[in-house]
């Protein structure tokens, strides 16, 4: 890969980004697209708990009551 100086900045009106920063911007965006492209949804999940996952945000709802783990 080479330094392009005529490549146009992807966000007129910033701060110039060099050569290098440009093309590491480009080549994550492609990375980005890739990962989207190949991206295999999750499976529905039965009988689980409603709302936001509690293992994640450390609290489990039941009936009304919640407990932290």
């Amino acid at each position: 890969m080479t330094d392009d100086p005529s490549l146009p900045d992807p966000e007129p009106g910033r701060k110039k980004l060099s050569p290098a920063a440009r093309r590491a911007l480009a080549e994550a965006e492609a990375r980005r697209k890739t990962a989207e492209a190949n991206a295999v949804p999750a499976p529905k999940e039965f009988q689980g708990p409603k709302g936001p996952e509690p293992t994640r945000y450390g609290d489990w709802e039941n009936k009304g009551i919640a407990s932290d783990f």
